[in-house]
């Protein structure tokens, strides 16, 4: 069975206002600090700066989907790690956004999806394993919202087997946005090498190609929604 992995302990993160801005941040992050921004909905945006290996152990814990309380100045923040900006080369952490959020209102956020367990199509029969989705979106209360999804895959016996977003079990509160049909993974027949290459021309052709216009949902009453950046976020390159 499949389920969401929730975290019981409170995450917290102590933060200090930063006065060092654009360029400046380089010297910062040397120095192992790490420059982030705070913002939400009725908070006009805070430039922080977080001990490196601090926000390190807790993103590690809590992962860009859980409850974080960011102190700051003497005063307490439920935040999500909203966005976190890597080195394209050294994958170093380079800057984080921090959403302030209402812990009376549901949010929607992304959580990563965990693949556990062994397939006897794939063990016993030399069957394909498909993974289709890396994450899913969740609806929650922000205190309710899992680390991870955990999806088990012993189930899968035979090849065409699959398993569907209505097969992922969840805590009371929290709830899939994906349509319960859509397909999480599944085990396919094995293929040789030529017939792989035929299948990959196929899903290259001109034909298949679609562009598709990315729509934002409508607001819901009850649901906030994260905006996908920091508003007028500051260029630190």
């Amino acid at each position: 069975m499949s389920a969401a992995k929730t975290h019981n302990q409170k995450v917290e993160l102590d933060a200090q206002v930063r006065a060092v801005l654009g360029s400046g941040v380089k010297a910062l992050r040397r120095q192992g600090v790490l420059p982030g921004v705070l913002y939400g909905k009725g908070l006009e945006s805070l430039n922080l700066q977080i001990p490196l290996k601090d926000f390190s152990g807790v993103l590690k814990s809590a992962g860009e989907s859980t409850l974080v309380y960011l102190n700051l100045d003497g005063k307490t923040y439920p935040t999500i790690i909203h966005d976190v900006v890597y080195d394209p080369v050294t994958d170093e952490v380079l800057h984080a956004d921090f959403y302030k959020v209402r812990l009376d209102e549901k949010i929607k956020a992304m959580v990563q999806a965990s693949f556990v367990g062994e397939s006897p199509a794939v063990r016993d029969l030399g069957g394909i394993f498909i993974r289709n989705v890396n994450e899913l979106e969740v609806e929650a209360l922000p205190q309710d919202l899992p680390h991870e999804i955990t999806v088990d895959i012993s189930n899968l016996k035979n090849f065409g087997d699959q398993i569907l977003v209505k097969d992922i079990k969840l805590e009371s509160g929290v709830k899939l946005t994906a349509s319960e049909d859509e397909i999480v993974g599944t085990v396919q027949e094995p293929i040789t090498q030529e017939q792989l290459e035929k299948e990959l021309e196929t899903k290259t052709s001109i034909e298949d190609v679609e562009v598709i216009e990315k729509k934002k949902p409508e607001d819901e009453a009850v649901v906030e929604e994260m905006p996908e950046s920091a508003p007028d976020k500051e260029q630190e390159n």
